[in-house]
């Protein structure tokens, strides 16, 4: 048996190159911000902050935006800061501490290895600065829009807490199902809710733990996403179908039926007033934020996909004179109402630039026509924006080519910056590539997108890469990416480059950004991986290009990126010299229905299909060397799936390198351990292809 090399889960990667000008942990060191909110009154915000690990959170307030940190954590334990909102009154901040919110599981996290698991709880702190207060343990915490009380989520059930801690949190809903989707009234004397009852769910109205729950319109069917009306006497929500009935086929492609209701929370009373066009892109929209359901001005808005791209509609409250909002072939995503609810806010792939469809810029539009008007524009990168209290200030995410993400508030297109001090004086933004964007053809003449990094020194021949993202249904941008996992590969992509590679990070089908039929292709994933043909598209296009060495073409990805990378190296190892799959999907193959009905018409042919569809199918043929990565506490591709193709490998005595991390999940909590993922990519990349 070949020897199995292991790479130690210490690895010492500083090597700096004669010539080099940066470090891979220098241009990691950036501060990533994230959960970025505006106070209900007046003009203020409130994000958090990952700097090399230690999260904490910020403010900032009219006039001058200046960046103030209101707590003091100085670890890197891997402990999340999410759900931050500010109070009515604008005098706290909340906020939940602990857990992976990007996984399947949001429960706790223990990256650090401690012998007792640390705990997700709410807090609350000053806008101020000063005492950090345990509301309780929990998650999700909803602010009363009139006092200073919260609920929260723990076990699927709900409790009430004070913002001051003042008053113990107590329980307030304990029942059958799991209990989200909570939303105050505006006079926060009720709450509506989501339970959840495994293959039906209801909408209820909580008033007090004395009050029997109220009922919105109970059937066999699922309920979701109520939304109040301004003046709190009626509820919107998504109606679905319930769980059941007979057995479809795997392989054919089905309408996902969804409509909307309205109900009078007073008596009960209601009906559907818009039931989705009964096509396939009239099926619920899988897109961030789901259908957007709102409550405007005398609106109902609601996203859909029926015309091939995501855009939002509205209609009368009665479901009359709908209306499309936003005409266009690009995307809208990250959407937001003005508190006086006149006015939506988003971000979107569209402007005055051909390559802006590999961007986000923020535009609004009225929520009863289709006044689109660009808040922002030019050659960055603007996404999740958020308006003030006062409707005054329109607030963002933005980064460019080469400076990270940080908070801006948009006035008249200028972008104006808040806590740029807090990027390091050493980080390398002047060393920055600037990629450019690419399109070629795959095999089945589908058109391909990415975005290429060039070397300085970029005129002989050397080796290239190939980055998978993960999802799938993500897009790269031509910029640091708003989402904190592509942060990292964005600043891998950009080492890489410094090292003398050229990098292609390929926008492959089944992403957003280029509308349905490439989001939602035919014969992907189990059902005949079509999109791995842009995969190796990105290869071959670079294999063809004068100054790339096309015997050193390697590849590299995590999540569903991993799956490809690995499909790529057991298809086609000729063309890929060597890869690293990361925490990848390499079996995809099941035999279980997931519940108790009959099996599926076409179940043989689907497993059939799946098996083609799997990297394992391909082991006889997958000869590049290969690094798998894998974190054994992940909740979105489970650890298994490397255990099972190492050993594989092993029976097969196919050498292989290894990186397991003990402890952290899918999102590398631990910012030390994100750093040692980044860093084993690179050396076995430059190994394998630059040395030798």
């Amino acid at each position: 048996m070949k020897k199995v090399i292991l790479v130690s889960v210490i690895i010492i990667f500083s090597i700096q190159l004669y010539g080099q000008k940066y470090s891979l942990q220098s241009v990691l060191s950036y501060p990533f911000p994230s959960q970025l909110v505006a106070a209900p009154s007046g003009s203020k915000i409130a994000w958090a902050a990952n700097e090399q690990g230690k999260r904490n959170i910020y403010v900032a307030e009219a006039p001058d935006y200046k960046a103030v940190k209101i707590t003091d954590y100085k670890e890197d334990d891997g402990q999340e800061l999410s759900s931050l909102s500010i109070s009515a009154d604008g005098k706290w901040v909340v906020f939940v501490r602990g857990g992976d919110h990007g996984g399947r599981d949001g429960g706790p996290v223990n990256a650090l290895s401690m012998p007792l698991m640390p705990k997700v709880e709410v807090y609350s702190v000053p806008f101020t600065g000063g005492k950090i207060n345990l509301i309780g343990e929990g998650d999700n915490p909803v602010i009363s829009p009139t006092e200073n009380r919260v609920v929260f989520s723990k076990s699927g059930q709900l409790l009430m807490g004070s913002l001051d801690t003042a008053i113990p949190a107590k329980a307030i809903i304990n029942m059958k199902g799991i209990q989200s989707g909570y939303k105050w009234s505006p006079d926060g004397k009720m709450l509506a809710f989501v339970s959840n009852r495994v293959d039906h769910s209801f909408i209820g109205i909580y008033t007090n733990t004395q009050t029997p729950i109220k009922w919105i319109l109970p059937s066999f069917s699922k309920d979701a996403a109520p939304v109040w009306s301004p003046d709190g006497t009626k509820l919107a929500f998504v109606r679905t179908p319930g769980s059941g009935g007979a057995t479809d086929s795997i392989l054919t492609r089905k309408h996902q039926p969804w409509a909307i209701w309205v109900a009078d929370v007073n008596n009960g009373k209601g009906k559907q007033i818009w039931k989705a066009p009964e096509t396939i892109r009239g099926s619920y929209p899988s897109i961030d934020g789901g259908t957007n359901l709102l409550w405007a001005d005398g609106k109902i808005v609601s996203a859909s996909y029926e015309d091939g791209w995501p855009h939002l509609y509205s209609m009368n409250t009665d479901g009359s004179g709908r209306i499309l909002l936003t005409p266009g072939n690009f995307v809208v995503e990250n959407v937001e109402l003005s508190n006086d609810r006149k006015t939506l806010i988003f971000a979107t792939n569209t402007g005055k630039n051909a390559d802006d469809l590999d961007r986000r810029h923020i535009y609004k539009v009225s929520v009863d026509k289709a006044d689109m008007a660009a808040l922002s524009s030019g050659l960055g990168i603007e996404s999740y924006p958020v308006i003030s209290g006062d409707d005054k200030a329109v607030f963002c995410l933005s980064s460019t080519a080469q400076r990270p993400l940080l908070p801006a508030v948009l006035n008249n297109k200028q972008i104006d910056l808040i806590g740029e001090e807090l990027i390091p004086k050493d980080f390398p933004i002047k060393d920055m590539v600037i990629p450019k964007h690419v399109s070629f053809k795959a095999a089945d003449g589908n058109t391909v997108y990415g975005q290429l990094f060039s070397p300085k020194d970029n005129a002989k021949k050397h080796p290239a890469i190939v980055y998978v993202h993960g999802g799938p249904q993500r897009q790269m941008f031509l910029g640091w990416n708003p989402m904190d996992y592509y942060s990292i590969d964005y600043a891998l992509n950009q080492y890489l480059a410094e090292l003398g590679f050229t990098v292609l990070s390929v926008n492959y089908r089944l992403g957003l950004g280029y509308g349905y039929d490439f989001h939602k292709p035919l014969n992907a994933g189990a059902q005949g991986a079509s999109e791995y043909q842009d995969v190796k598209a990105a290869g071959v296009w670079l294999a063809t290009q004068p100054n790339i060495d096309k015997s050193k073409i390697g590849i590299y990805g995590g999540s569903y990126g991993g799956y490809l990378v690995a499909l790529a190296l057991g298809k086609d190892s000729n063309l890929f010299a060597a890869g690293v799959d990361i925490h990848g999907v390499n079996n995809r193959f099941s035999s279980n229905n997931g519940d108790n009905r009959e099996p599926a018409p076409d179940a043989a042919l689907a497993a059939k299909i799946a098996a083609e569809s799997s990297p394992i199918t391909y082991l006889n043929t997958w000869t590049s060397p290969t690094l798998i990565i894998h974190a054994d506490d992940d909740r979105n591709v489970a650890f298994s799936q490397s255990v099972d193709l190492a050993k594989r490998f092993e029976d097969k005595k196919f050498e292989f390198e290894f990186l397991s991390i003990p402890d952290d999940t899918h999102h590398w909590m631990k910012f030390s351990n994100g750093v040692k993922v980044s860093e084993a990519t690179a050396e076995f990349l430059k190994r394998k292809l630059m040395n030798k």
